[in-house]
């Protein structure tokens, strides 16, 4: 049954069993209301193209098969299930939309309820602000598989974003991935089996915390890609838990994600004023965390916008626990770095930087204290720094240059 909460005249639907695979009819129904039987996809795509503000769209246990993506555009309105491992909506056999479910809308609310298999991203959220979404499981049953939708959790050009206690698994780019946003919080919630598992990218003012992040590619990723609305800056990631995030890319060719090395925790692309800390890195077999440019990425052989700036600044890595990690790197080039300065059982350091920085803003070939990176509280954590611009010719290990401290970034404010 779904039902409205804001529902007119008492009606209650009930649905056909062609819809549902294992939701069976209540055994008893009260007289005094109207009885309709149809078809539930039907129902559902209804009662989210009829919803005014304030409806709650209520969806019971069980398991439902749909064929077409869904579709919300009117503001205020929460859709509920009974649980993300009770109510289940299934798109194996979707044969139209590019989505799972879209929403276009402004205070916007989605719980409880799992989405699986969709033929593209799951669940698209797009130019909306208020944003919830919580326990909300998205999933691609057969594991990981480049034929998977690309996004499980896509909140994109969103104001105003909470995602916590979800799961994303299986997605071919990003399990939970908030792109041209600002204000957003990602808390609590698992990223397994993804290629990037938790990816915040072009976003200003996001906190990520007390999240699992493991068996993906990368772990978590903060990056800016050219081309888009907007940059981002100011990412806090803290209290989090990175693990062996060794999972075999299977990023469709092409994408920013193609071209994360297997056994990435951390990755840091372009992007400024990240403070990584207090978070627990375990068994990444590249490295717990990597700073690169876009020179190092998929897009470098691109055409950039001329206002792009393509080089990580102002990086505060602090209190974070490393266990294991770096000994076996997934590229060629790594791999042959690792044998030469570390040899077969040595590993790379806990951080690793492609070495590419802004020559406009460099000081005796280093970078100046307001756009350093920074290590503190972690009295031997070491940086690699691999000299991408050489080809990688001339790496060197460095330490003292990077014990500094930033102001520590604020807290995310959500006015939600």
């Amino acid at each position: 049954m779904i039902t409205s909460r804001n529902s007119v005249f008492g009606l209650v639907i009930l649905l056909s069993l062609a819809g549902c695979a294992d939701q069976e009819a209540p055994a008893v129904v009260d007289e005094s209301v109207s009885v309709v039987e149809v078809d539930f996809e039907t129902q559902l795509q209804l009662q989210l193209l009829e919803a005014k503000p304030g409806d709650v769209i209520e969806i019971p246990a069980g398991t439902y098969a749909l064929y077409r993506g869904l579709s919300l555009s009117v503001d205020g309105v929460t859709i509920r299930g009974a649980g993300m491992d009770k109510t289940i909506l299934s798109f194996k056999e979707q044969v139209s939309g590019a989505e799972g479910l879209l929403v276009t809308a402004n205070d916007f609310t989605i719980e409880d309820l799992a989405i699986e298999d969709a033929k593209g991203d799951a669940l698209k959220i797009n130019e909306s602000k208020n944003v919830i979404i919580r326990r909300v499981r998205t999933e691609w049953t057969n594991g990981p598989d480049t034929a998977n939708g690309a996004y499980g959790i896509y909140p994109v050009q969103t104001e105003n974003t909470l995602i916590d206690e979800v799961v994303a698994i299986g997605a071919s780019d990003a399990g939970i991935y908030v792109g041209q946003s600002k204000n957003v919080v990602v808390r609590n919630s698992r990223a397994e089996y993804n290629v990037a598992g938790i990816e915040i990218e072009n976003t200003f003012d996001a906190d990520v915390f007390d999240n699992v992040a493991i068996n993906n590619t990368g772990g978590i990723l903060v990056f800016n890609m050219p081309n888009l609305s907007q940059e981002g800056a100011r990412t806090r990631i803290f209290r989090n838990l990175v693990h062996n995030n060794n999972t075999d890319n299977f990023a469709a060719p092409g994408g920013a994600v193609a071209g994360v090395p297997a056994g990435s925790g951390i990755v840091i692309n372009s992007n400024d004023e990240v403070e990584i800390f207090e978070n627990d890195l375990a068994a990444n077999d590249t490295a717990h965390i990597i700073i690169s440019s876009v020179f190092s990425t998929n897009y470098s052989s691109r055409e950039t916008a001329s206002a792009f700036d393509p080089y990580p600044e102002t990086l505060f890595i602090h209190d974070n626990r490393y266990e294991g990690g770096g000994t076996s790197p997934d590229t060629l080039e790594l791999k042959a770095l690792k044998l030469a300065m570390f040899g077969l059982t040595g590993s790379f350091p806990n951080v690793i930087w492609d070495g590419f920085l802004n020559p406009e803003k460099a000081v005796d070939g280093k970078l100046p204290p307001a756009l350093n990176f920074c290590i503190a509280g972690e009295p031997e954590t070491q940086l690699l720094n691999v000299d991408g611009p050489g080809g990688y010719a001339n790496p060197t290990l460095e330490q003292s240059q990077f014990q500094c401290r930033h102001e520590p970034l604020p807290p995310v404010q959500l006015s939600i």
